[in-house]
């Protein structure tokens, strides 16, 4: 097999980075039905952990989380060399366009408001997923905190 059709073969991955549980459960079962790998994260600490672990080919983040919100977690996300490419689609209660701005500028790849469609959610994340450059399949070797 060339590595073009490993990549198109290979299920892509996905982080759920929530604190909400049942959020958290209808969008793994969701993404899961949907043939994707999911991977849960419940604090910005283990966002980043679990990135540094496997880097997944799309994070869904919240922006309100313990540890460390949604917008310091993708700020560190960009920061990051191997990670600067994957998408990041923000999920959020804040539905004022300075959030969502806020969001964008610290490197958002989109913007969902909660409560919010499964459907138009998965079709955003199948639009990034298609545009994006594959995910190195090697552990990224890096620190989940900021560089000194």
């Amino acid at each position: 097999m060339t590595q073009a059709t490993d990549d198109t073969c290979r299920q892509k991955s996905i982080l759920i980075a929530d604190d909400e549980p049942s959020i958290v459960l209808s969008l793994e079962f969701l993404l899961r039905k949907a043939g994707y790998a999911v991977r849960v994260a419940r604090t910005g600490e283990e966002v980043l952990t679990a990135m540094a672990a496997q880097a997944p080919d799309l994070v869904l983040l919240d922006a309100m989380m313990p540890q460390r919100d949604g917008y310091d977690v993708c700020q560190t996300i960009r920061a990051n060399p191997a990670w600067a490419r994957i998408p990041v689609i923000m999920l959020t209660a804040k539905s004022r366009e300075v959030e969502r701005q806020k969001g964008m500028a610290l490197g958002a790849s989109d913007y969902v408001t909660k409560p919010f469609s499964t459907r138009d959610l998965v079709e955003t994340m199948r639009r990034h997923l298609d545009s994006a450059p594959p995910v190195a399949q090697h552990h990224a070797v890096t620190t989940a905190g900021p560089a000194a």
